[in-house]
């Protein structure tokens, strides 16, 4: 039976499967979403305090109309619940809602840290129990969703420290991006200035999201790759020189690969 995914793993798959976009190549494709949950919010935030002389509640609350609409749409339209788009739809309703009552314009720009904050620390919380969540993402790019790098990817997990330890980096490195993003952008709410914490906050996250793709793929995926390349060319040789073997003998390869099974048991 399958395991019952939980909220937090169903959120750090969707981001592993964004992250998987990115190191694919397809980097402007997968930060259309980045672009509409924080290009838009941060132009309509200027645009209505300075140009319509919106108060600076109302308009970091407009401006989170967008991305609340597209993210119902999303929801919609994939006709499945999404983690990630759940959590966000969620953290934005309670954010604006307390925010409202309060009348915190730094609330507001806080509630923003909170989808990072539980993607990070569920990411890094899964790195020591042995089940890294952005191993969602980076095994299909790395076996390229093939058979064969399905199962070099299977062999190298059971035989290869180093594969293991180069799959929990990934995930580590991903988990600390997004905490230390989140971190920095409640420190900012508070002590620097609304106006200047808007365009500063969408900074932090671009930064965050580019630095965990350059490291992690470069230290991680890339080695990766080539690790289950190696291993599915050394699969392929043994193979071969298995299938060489048998018919050097005259025997079919299938009937001497079952008189060895025989021979070992």
């Amino acid at each position: 039976m399958r395991r019952k995914q939980s909220v937090a793993e169903s959120v750090a798959e969707s981001v592993a499967e964004s992250a998987a976009e990115g190191e694919r190549g397809n980097a402007l494709a997968s930060l259309v979403p980045l672009i509409v949950d924080a290009g838009i919010p941060m132009g309509s935030y200027y645009l209505l305090s300075a140009g319509f002389g919106f108060s600076t509640v109302a308009a970091l609350g407009w401006s989170s109309v967008v991305p609340a609409v597209r993210t119902v749409w999303g929801l919609v339209r994939s006709r499945r619940v999404n983690g990630l788009a759940l959590l966000m739809l969620i953290v934005n309703a309670v954010g604006l809602a307390l925010s409202a009552v309060a009348g915190d314009p730094r609330l507001m720009l806080a509630k923003d840290s909170g989808v990072s904050s539980v993607v990070g620390i569920a990411i890094l919380l899964s790195v020591p129990a042995g089940r890294p969540l952005m191993t969602a993402g980076l095994k299909p790019w790395v076996t390229k969703g093939s058979a064969a790098g399905n199962a070099a990817w299977d062999r190298l997990t059971a035989g290869s420290e180093r594969f293991r330890r180069a799959e929990r980096r990934f995930s580590a490195i991903w988990g600390t991006a997004l905490l230390t993003e989140c971190v920095l952008k409640v420190i900012g709410a508070y002590t620097v200035p609304v106006d200047t914490m808007v365009w500063l906050g969408t900074v932090l996250t671009v930064v965050a999201i580019l630095a965990a793709m350059v490291i992690a793929g470069g230290s991680c995926a890339e080695p990766m790759e080539k690790m289950v390349g190696a291993e599915v060319a050394a699969e392929a040789e043994r193979t071969a020189d298995a299938d060489g073997a048998a018919a050097g003998t005259g025997v079919p390869a299938g009937a001497a690969a079952g008189a060895a099974a025989g021979a070992a048991s």
